[in-house]
């Protein structure tokens, strides 16, 4: 049988039942015969790589995780139950159309099918979840999109101050790097994309990549686990990737407490009160019972109250059921145009999408559910806003057009580095003045100066050496303050500052495993204050040059002593290599790393988390690399850097590490010949 998807893709033969072809890496090539066939593979092959991790996000996106593993689940079972994610889920999916929720109950029968099929690979603790349903799998969506990305209860807490200011200082930060470059930058004279999110190497943050191909489908990419289309793709016309943005889609409001209810617009309100049975399972097996009594006010669930103050959150999404399908219909797309209708829409709650396609369009979209707000700055809305007054409660959001959107500029390159949408390109191509104030702030960090600079200094780029940009160790911020810092600890340095100084004069200014110098720098970073360090602040007409120079040098000498009586202390010199600190360590592999904090203007970001004594690992960071080149055919590379399963005995767990360390991608395989010449096992339905 011969399929023509949406009338311009090649003409492909179609299995006449479904299959899924499993390559070296453990990544599935799924050839359905029909669109419902093929999710529900996609349900199977993610369990079969993950299904451990798989059952235990949707039994804590159902808000029983405690009555299923016991207490340490407790806090995660308020949180979504006390947001609602449950019931709401229930009510999404009777809002799907009618088709798309068939291909949820595929995908969550895929899942069940797998677990029947394969109960003695999957841990007994977790078969509790089953069965699966469809609006399991719209509570997860929910949980990551809508109460993980835009929000999370450590941000709730952190942000206000009702906890400490460093709570969960340790933890990877999610964020993302994507470039698009238009065809007259390139040396094949066709547009690429480069898609590279940095997120967490664990938990609900896992990607899976993988390829979907049925008559109406043809496209290859990444979603996080669990999630039942692909999130970041591309296919033989066009592709995207996202950047977390600077979207502010949450508020929490003080409300002004009156006995039993609270005022607003001067008359008094009663709250709205659900309570759930909150069910633990104890050691002996048993469940205990405690309700979970949650109050509402007109603006969202009451999550704190402090010092007799009550505080609502308010979120963006919670009418927007279509995600999913708005995901599903962007892979379909086949140019532009169709592309920015699926965009349009307005489903996906928040992220920067970046897209480049055959004809040569490049775009950048401030995507997301942007409130219409009355007043107020985007500083002003990250504080707690007054809650007694309908005139800071927003019931609307910004339409498609009103959103930050770059296409096709002058420049000829547009990048994202979770920097506001006002630094996408060189010269500029967005006012700010022209948007209200609170769509996003203004500033351009280190790490988005490093990727604007390797694109506009390079006129021509091959697709070997966007790759080999993106591995880039350079430290922006050192190419910005050595050459103060280094004359600073000469003159006011004590005998250790001037042999640091000596140190960093020799270091490469890179973060590679072989680096020296780079252990010193950092720690000297995180001896100062960022905000008060320099003597040139950063300025919107200067922002790719500042900030700059020191503000203090005495004070900038004194904490290099420091941190070289740190280095030395801990590793017996100041010139320890990169790699020798910094390990690129997961499950049983251990090999020395490449890579650091963006923060410091590193544009191949990896985030470390101590390990043993003075070493540090890898916790999270780049976590997916794409390189796509619209050529005829689309020319890929790839690399899941923890590798495509999770699940005990698999090879796939950590088989992509090595390449990470060498700062290689690897092949993707997207032809039946070529996946057939690389094929390790097949499962046809």
């Amino acid at each position: 049988m011969f399929a023509l998807v949406m009338g311009c893709q090649v003409l492909s033969t179609q299995p006449r039942g479904t299959e899924i072809l499993w390559d070296t890496y453990g990544v599935p090539h799924i050839y359905g015969k029909d669109t419902l066939s093929a999710f529900k593979a996609f349900g199977w092959a993610q369990t079969q790589s993950h299904g451990n991790l798989l059952l235990r996000l949707y039994g804590q996106a159902r808000g029983r995780a405690a009555s299923y593993w016991g207490e340490k689940y407790l806090e995660s079972d308020r949180w979504v139950l006390t947001m609602g994610i449950p019931d709401r889920a229930s009510s999404w999916y009777e809002a799907q159309n009618p088709t798309f929720r068939s291909y949820l109950d595929s995908f969550a029968d895929g899942i069940n099918a797998y677990v029947r099929e394969h109960s003695d690979l999957i841990d007994d603790s977790v078969e509790v979840v089953l069965p699966v349903k469809g609006e399991d799998v719209l509570a997860h969506l929910q949980r990551v999109l809508n109460f993980t990305f835009v929000v999370d209860p450590d941000r709730v807490a952190a942000h206000f101050k009702l906890e400490p200011k460093n709570m969960g200082k340790q933890k990877p930060k999610p964020g993302s790097n994507g470039w698009a470059i238009a065809p007259k930058r390139t040396v094949g004279g066709n547009a690429m994309l480069l898609a590279n999110p940095h997120l967490p190497w664990s938990n609900l943050f896992l990607w899976y990549e993988a390829q979907m191909n049925t008559p109406e489908i043809d496209a290859y990419g990444v979603t996080l686990l669990g999630v039942p289309v692909l999130t970041i793709a591309f296919n033989d016309n066009l592709g995207w990737t996202h950047t977390v943005n600077t979207h502010d889609g949450w508020d929490v409001y003080e409300l002004a407490l009156d006995g039993d209810g609270y005022r607003f617009d001067g008359k008094l309100r009663a709250f709205e009160t659900k309570t759930f049975p909150l069910k633990v399972k104890q050691e002996d097996g048993k469940l205990s019972e405690q309700p979970l009594v949650v109050k509402s006010s007109v603006h969202g669930p009451v999550v704190m109250g402090k010092d007799g103050k009550g505080l609502a959150l308010r979120v963006v999404g919670l009418d927007r059921p279509g995600t999913l399908e708005q995901w599903w219909d962007m892979a379909r797309s086949q140019n532009l145009k169709q592309f920015q209708k699926a965009l349009s829409r307005l489903q996906l709650p928040m992220f920067t999408v970046m897209y480049a396609d055959r004809e040569g369009h490049i775009m950048h979209l401030f995507n997301g559910q942007v409130p219409v707000r009355d007043q107020g700055d985007y500083k002003y809305w990250e504080g707690i806003i007054p809650g007694d007054t309908s005139k800071t409660l927003w019931t609307k959001i910004h339409r498609y057009e009103d959103l930050p959107r770059v296409t096709d500029p002058a420049s000829g390159w547009l990048q994202n580095a979770n920097d506001p949408p006002w630094t996408t390109t060189f010269p500029l191509a967005l006012k700010p003045d022209n948007y209200p104030s609170y769509m996003a702030p203004r500033y351009m960090d280190f790490r988005a100066q490093r990727s604007a600079r390797m694109l506009d200094e390079d006129e021509k780029i091959s697709f070997d050496e966007m790759i080999q940009y993106k591995h880039s160790t350079r430290m922006e911020f050192a190419d910005r303050i050595l050459d103060d810092l280094i004359p600073a600890a000469q003159k006011y340095g004590n005998e250790l500052a001037q042999r640091a100084a000596t140190v960093l004069s020799m270091w490469d200014r890179q973060a590679n495993a072989n680096s020296r110098g780079a252990v010193l720098f950092a720690t000297w970073a995180q001896e100062i204050d960022f905000d008060k360090a320099f003597s040139k602040p950063w300025v919107e007409h200067l922002p790719r040059t500042t900030p700059d120079g020191l503000a203090n040098p005495q004070s900038a000498a004194a904490s290099l002593e420091t941190a070289a009586t740190k280095v030395e202390k801990a590793y017996g010199q100041l010139d320890i290599a990169w790699g020798d600190v910094f390990r690129l360590k997961h499950g049983n592999v251990d090999l020395p790393a490449n890579g650091g904090d963006g923060d410091l203007g590193i544009f191949r970001v990896v985030d470390f988390a101590p390990s043993q004594k003075n070493h540090f690992q890898s916790v999270g960071g780049d976590s997916y690399v794409a390189a796509i080149e619209f050529s005829k055919p689309v020319r890929a590379m790839a690399l899941t850097s923890y590798g495509n399963a999770t699940q005990p005995g698999s090879p796939h767990t950590v088989d992509q590490l090595p390449f990470f360390a060498r700062k290689q991608l690897r092949p993707v395989w997207r032809t039946k010949e070529e996946i057939k010449a690389h094929l390790s096992s097949s499962k046809v339905f």
